[in-house]
């Protein structure tokens, strides 16, 4: 009796299960998207680009340039810090590109390192440097082979770096320079050079340079490129740098790879 009295909700509720489990089985699965495995990165790379300072006039093609690079900016010239400002607003890291003496006899920048020099002026010239431009991560050799070959001048250097809490850049001008020994001794974050991008002015020169690089970062884990200040190379660095990235490499400030 009591079941006839509930039939009506009996009815209703068989029903609503007859509709949900309808619903059930014509609603589609939905497929779980794949996990897009992500490469594992070839290489590091930092470029450095040196020479920054005497002009303007290359500042709307390394706009365009949207990798980190790394820009040495010589210092006391006229354009020193309006330079080292944009690179530094464009999202690039700056470091000072320090005058030193070389072995040849070329024409020296105002305030370069010497090999007659004593500790107190390669510290107020470190100093100088560093009022020019701003922003300065770290400190490379501008020339400087005769300074990177000298125990004596390289300590006071690097020393003068250290104070700063910089990290040091051979530009490895010399096969012959001990500043890796002496970084390593003193405790100074060390990094060095390994290709030189436009020894030549000449686009074909620089992209087979390139190549060189990238396949040096796969074979070591990093590595680490100059060039200059220069249309050709900045225009060869804008066509194949996004190439380079597609294929696995990931470009880095000098900082990352100093040591």
């Amino acid at each position: 009796l009591r079941l006839m009295k509930n039939k009506p909700v009996i009815v209703i509720a068989l029903i609503s299960c007859l509709l949900l489990f309808i619903a059930l089985i014509l609603t589609p699965v939905q497929k779980k998207m794949p996990v897009k495995k992500v490469g594992a990165i070839k290489g590091r790379i930092a470029i450095v680009i040196d020479d920054w300072g005497y002009h303007l006039d290359n500042l709307a093609i390394v706009k365009e340039i949207k990798v980190p690079l790394t820009c040495a900016v010589l210092p006391g010239l006229k354009n020193s810090s309006s330079v080292a400002r944009e690179l530094n607003n464009l999202g690039f890291e700056i470091i000072l590109h320090l005058p030193m003496e070389p072995k040849e006899k070329y024409r020296l920048e105002k305030n370069t390192i010497t090999l007659d020099m004593n500790a107190a002026q390669v510290e107020d010239i470190l100093d100088l440097g560093l009022g020019s431009v701003i922003f300065a991560k770290g400190v490379n050799n501008h020339m400087g082979s005769a300074i990177t070959e000298n125990s004596n001048l390289s300590m006071l250097v690097i020393s003068a770096t250290k104070k700063h809490k910089l990290y040091f850049l051979d530009s490895f001008v010399t096969a012959k320079s001990v500043c890796r020994q002496i970084a390593e001794k003193i405790k100074v974050r060390f990094a060095r050079r390994d290709v030189f991008l436009d020894n030549r002015d000449d686009p074909s020169y620089i992209k087979a340079q390139l190549l060189k690089l990238k396949n040096l970062a796969a074979k070591h884990g990093s590595a680490i490129a100059i060039g200059h200040d220069r249309r050709n190379t900045l225009m060869a660095l804008r066509e194949m740098l996004p190439q380079l990235k597609n294929e696995g490499y990931k470009f880095v400030f000098a900082s990352e790879l100093a040591k």
